[in-house]
């Protein structure tokens, strides 16, 4: 029925498709898209969901990023889910939450610590994402019951607090430590 599998370059002009028919030619304007101007998204993060059997080539038909935040004064490293979408035509037959699974644990795997997204708790509640407001932690311009926050490894939000900033205002300490703003 799918695959999924990393993006590849040729994917970018049928996510792009894919993410206007799914939020529309406005989508830049959510605050969420401010924490991915001018930052590139994890490269192994970068997942597609395509159709197994398709006559001359297998289409995009789902699409997933993971992006660099940090959180707080200071400068806790975590991930940003999203955006998540599924072409209509494929909508409820698994492919979003098999993306989300499959993203979070390949960034467990990779030894993030947390994901962090704006959505709604009545979807990704099933995938252990509780409020981020529990935390302290805060998206500016968001509902705070929109900011959802999920550990990847044992008391990764303990002690993470504050507001998400975007990644180009840190720089960082050396390898998996901390971020420090710049």
């Amino acid at each position: 029925m799918f695959d999924i599998t990393t993006e590849r370059p040729e994917d970018e002009a049928a996510i792009e498709t894919l993410l206007d028919a799914a939020f529309g030619a406005n989508r830049y304007a959510k605050t969420s898209y401010g924490f991915r101007e001018s930052v590139e998204p994890i490269p192994e993060l970068r997942l597609v969901a395509r159709e197994r059997h398709r006559p001359g080539g297998r289409s995009v038909i789902g699409t997933l990023r993971f992006w660099p935040v940090t959180v707080g004064d200071g400068g806790d490293p975590a991930l940003l889910l999203g955006p998540l979408a599924v072409a209509a035509d494929w909508r409820r037959l698994g492919i979003g939450g098999a993306l989300i699974r499959q993203g979070l644990d390949m960034a467990a795997w990779a030894r993030h610590r947390a994901v962090l997204l704006v959505g709604d708790q009545s979807y990704y509640g099933r995938f252990g994402f509780t409020p981020a407001s529990d935390h302290g932690i805060a998206v500016p311009g968001e509902k705070p019951e929109r900011v959802l926050a999920r550990a990847l490894c044992f008391g990764a939000l303990g002690g993470m607090t504050g507001q998400v900033m975007p990644w180009r205002s840190v720089r960082w300490r050396g390898g998996l430590g901390r971020a420090i703003a710049a």
